[in-house]
This record gives C-alpha cells, sequence and structure tokens, in this order.
C-alpha cells in the first residue's frame, strides 16, 4: 500500500488492526492481541523538501535516518532527535516522541504544520498546510500526534526544518550527590544563556548536567554556562566534539530489554525523584528544564518492576508515570499509563467513539484501554 487511500480502503473493509512502522515502538502501550499488522513502510517518500522556506513534506515511512541524511545535505535538520535512527516519522509523530532538542525545538506537536490521515472509514483527511504561519482549519495535526494511532493512521506530514549547527559545544557539570545535581540542574535552567539542549543523566552514584550550544558563539557561551555549573557545586568541563554524548544521552531513553517510566515532574521534584532511583537502584535521564525524565528501572522479576512504579506513582503524584519500554510480563501488571477515570477520559472515549467508532485502530493501546 503506497497511497493514503489504499490504506483508507484497507481500514473500510478491514477488523482490527495494529499499526507498524519500524516497530521500535511496539512494546509501548497496553498489550494487544489479535489484531492483524498495517505497515507504512511503504510510504517512503520525501514529497517535498521546500529549502528556502524551512519545510518540507514526507510521507510516514522515511526514516528518522533518511531525513537527517536529506536535510543534512542542505545544512538544515528535523529537530528531533528521539533514540533509534530506524525510527519512521509516523511513529514518532503518533508517539509524540522526542529527545533532548525538544528543549529548544519543541516536540512533535510544535514541528508538524500539517497531516494527512487514513481514516477507519475509508476518507483520507487532510489539515494543515505546508507553511510555518497557518491557521486554516480545525488542528487536526495536533491532535493526531500523540494518539497512537487510535483515531487515524498518518500517512503523509509537512514539517517545519530548522539551519543545522554546524558547531556545538556542551558544558557539563558532575557529581555524586543527588541533592547537588538536582542544585545544579536548576541554575542551569534559569540561568541566562539559551542551550539548544539542557539535560540531565543519573547513575545511581554519579551525575552530570549538560548544557549544549550551537552557532559561532558555541565555545564562548559554554565557557560561561560551566561558571554557573561550578557556582552551583559541580566540577565542569567542555566537550568540543559532543554528537556521541548527545547520540547516548538520547539512547538512554531506552531499555532493549528493562523497564523505561517516563515521569513528568516540576522543576522541584527533581532532587525527590533522583532520591528515589538511588534508593530502588535504578538510573535516570531528562529534560531539566521540561520537567520530563526517563528512569529505567533494573529489577529482572515483572512483580518487583510492577511495584516499583505503583510506589512511584504514590511518592510522586501527582506526576504521571507511564510505562514505555517494558516486557509484556511488566505490562500486564500493572497499567503502563496510570490513569484513573475521570472527565478527561471520557472526552477521549468520546473522541475516539467518533473517529473510529469500530475501534479497529489500535484495539486497547492507548489510555483507559482505548
Amino acid at each position: 500500500m503506497t497511497t493514503a487511500e489504499d490504506i483508507a480502503t484497507r481500514l473500510r473493509e478491514s477488523g482490527p488492526v495494529r499499526i507498524a512502522g519500524a516497530g521500535t515502538k511496539s512494546h509501548w502501550g497496553n498489550p494487544t492481541n489479535g489484531a492483524a499488522s498495517l505497515s507504512t513502510r511503504d510510504l517512503d517518500q520525501v514529497v517535498e523538501h521546500n529549502v528556502g522556506d524551512l519545510t518540507a513534506v514526507v510521507e510516514a515511512g522515511v526514516t528518522l535516518r533518511e531525513l537527517r541524511e536529506r536535510f543534512g545535505a542542505e545544512s538544515q535538520m528535523l529537530a528531533l532527535d528521539p533514540p533509534g535512527d530506524d525510527a519512521t516519522i509516523g511513529g514518532i509523530v503518533a508517539t509524540g516522541d522526542s529527545g533532548p532538542l525538544r528543549h529548544r525545538y519543541g516536540g512533535p506537536r510544535d514541528l508538524v504544520l500539517g497531516v494527512t490521515v487514513a481514516l477507519p472509514d475509508g476518507t483520507v483527511a487532510r489539515a494543515g498546510g505546508k507553511v510555518i504561519k497557518n491557521v486554516a482549519g480545525y488542528d487536526l495535526s495536533k491532535l493526531m500526534t500523540g494518539a497512537y494511532g487510535t483515531l487515524g493512521v498518518v500517512t503523509r506530514v509537512s514539517l517545519r526544518l530548522h539551519p543545522l549547527n554546524r558547531e556545538t559545544v556542551t558544558a557539563y557539570g558532575e557529581t555524586d550527590d543527588p541533592g547537588t545535581l538536582a542544585r545544579v540542574a536548576r541554575a542551569a535552567s534559569h540561568a541566562q544563556y539559551e542551550p539548544i539542549a539542557l539535560d540531565y543523566d543519573w547513575r545511581g552514584s554519579q551525575g552530570w548536567v549538560y548544557m549544549r550550544f550551537g552557532g559561532v558563539q558555541a565555545g564562548a557561551q559554554a565557557s560561561a554556562a560551566a561558571k554557573v555549573l561550578a557556582d552551583a557545586g559541580a566540577a565542569t568541563n567542555l566537550v568540543p566534539d559532543d554528537e556521541n554524548l548527545w547520540r547516548e544521552q538520547a539512547a538512554r531513553q531506552r531499555s532493549a530489554e528493562g523497564t523505561v517510566v517516563r515521569v513528568s515532574h516540576t522543576q522541584d521534584q527533581l532532587a525527590q525523584l533522583l532520591g528515589l532511583v538511588s534508593v530502588e537502584g535504578a538510573s535516570a535521564v531528562g529534560r531539566v528544564a521540561l520537567g520530563v525524565s526517563y528512569v529505567r528501572l533494573c529489577a529482572p522479576d515483572a512483580d518487583d518492576v510492577a511495584t516499583t512504579v505503583q510506589d512511584m506513582r504514590r511518592t510522586l503524584a501527582p506526576a504521571a508515570c507511564v510505562v514505555l519500554d517494558a516486557p509484556d510480563e511488566v505490562r500486564r501488571r500493572v497499567d503502563p499509563w496510570g490513569v484513573e477515570d475521570g472527565p478527561e477520559l471520557t472526552l477521549m472515549r468520546r473522541t475516539k467513539q467518533r473517529f473510529d467508532p469500530r475501534g479497529i485502530l489500535n484495539p486497547g493501546i492507548y489510555v483507559g484501554g482505548i
């Protein structure tokens, strides 16, 4: 199937389907059974690259690696850097996935200008456009971003691009105390500098705060930022060739075999989170200023992991703790989403009913079994 119309026809004539791109997020959400696979990998074309306008139109099956190479040849970039070069843009948009660059450039919701979506009734919907300033029509793009394919199959997206940073330098502060790390992170987030990424990394007994700068003044800005980190109590240094550092930082958001919990918290909760992580023998990385952390749990027993997740939710409430990467046995023991019935879930169910009345799109995978 190579067009949105092909997929829409398949949806109209089929039963339950599990939408698949590269399969890099096949263990996200609730476990599902009995749904046939519907692949978007044949939708693999870069339809347009408007270099002068810093926009592009690409099909859902194009991988992050292909986009990086294509746009990089014109000194441009798509400012999305979640782990996994094989991830498709359709999967990234559907799950709202992101990486360290979210600090400066935002996530998929901020970078997607328009979408083409195949709907379960056999029709194709289009929303948004190919320009950055676009206010026409209902914002279907944001609705589909992060909906986990439960409302429609994203087949094509219009994207906002940015100039590629040819030179980048990272300043980091290092400490072996979680309280100090939280203090350094807070100082970094309130400093009068504009890094393109601001992350932390805590590995149980050692931690780092990273501030990445780009452009012709990257070195000078990084040197000045290092003084802020030092004044907050960290040992500091600079990393000029920092690409591998940030690839590893993004990669630590995932776990091939273990469990990763994404925690959405306030900046003030970071010290509490790091203390909990240390007690559990876990590790964590995250976006300092955005209050998003990825906690990697190490316990091999599924019951122990489920108990730890439940303890995290109680301790950090009302912070949302969503289980991302996890074996099926863990996801069967604890609700990956941890969302209780309420008006928000009622609204989501009504939206699902409106777009997918037969309930065939990724059935049961999302919040509340949507």
